[in-house]
């Protein structure tokens, strides 16, 4: 059987109040002068070989061009198997949280990216920049893939039938999350402070999907399809 971990809610608390003052401090006008400087230094320092490197391995943190399609294949794969509904819960509970929190934060705050031509770019509600590069706050990459990573651990470990050895963890779910951390901050795709709260949102949401006990969500009688998924008993 897969061994759940019992999650502390301390952490969660911890992570959302640095969020909020992470926040609040860019929307008073604090840490900007750093996040320009970290970003001046990325855009001038852009030889081809190592910024076309950083452009292909961000791409592990593109939600619809890579996160969703494995995620999607993990999933079919794990339905195949466990001719279970319960499968595909992980998949739908990531896309709703992060359609329900990450993409209005980045409408909300209105803060552009790096690369952003025009004026008050560092600041949070730009109030004259628009389209996707004024979403940038917090980082779409980094609290992506913090959840989505998540999924990927959740249904590698129910198709493996049994939990994550250390190695598959830090694989999975520590690697690719600072492989985008950095060259989301390096490409100019997102300030500093935006990777770093895409990161704390992340983390708290990725912590929830964890806490989810996927073979007791009450589900309609499905014919046989909402037999459990994710342990031993199926």
């Amino acid at each position: 059987m897969i061994q759940r971990r019992t999650l502390a809610w301390w952490p969660d608390l911890l992570l959302l109040a640095a969020f909020a003052a992470l926040t609040v401090a860019l929307i008073d006008g604090h840490l900007l002068g750093l996040d320009q400087r970290v970003a001046d230094w990325s855009l001038s320092h852009q030889p081809w070989l190592p910024y076309w490197t950083a452009r292909v391995l961000n791409y592990l943190g593109q939600g619809g061009q890579v996160l969703t399609p494995v995620a999607l294949i993990l999933t079919g794969l794990l339905v195949h198997r466990t001719r279970s509904a319960r499968a595909a819960l992980p998949f739908v509970a990531a896309y709703v949280v992060t359609y329900l929190t990450i993409g209005p934060m980045k409408i909300f705050f209105d803060r552009a990216a790096p690369r952003y031509t025009g004026p008050f770019k560092v600041e949070m509600f730009n109030p004259v920049a628009s389209g996707d590069l004024s979403r940038s706050y917090p980082s779409g990459h980094m609290g992506n893939s913090l959840v989505w990573y998540a999924v990927f651990a959740i249904l590698v470990a129910a198709l493996l039938r049994r939990a994550l050895t250390r190695r598959e963890f830090v694989a999975i779910r520590v690697l690719p999350v600072a492989i985008v951390f950095v060259t989301t901050v390096y490409t100019g795709f997102h300030w500093l402070t935006d990777s770093i709260a895409g990161l704390l949102l992340g983390l708290v949401l990725a912590r929830f999907l964890e806490r989810i006990p996927w073979d007791r969500v009450p589900l309609p009688a499905l014919r046989g399809w909402n037999r459990p998924a994710f342990s031993s008993s199926r």
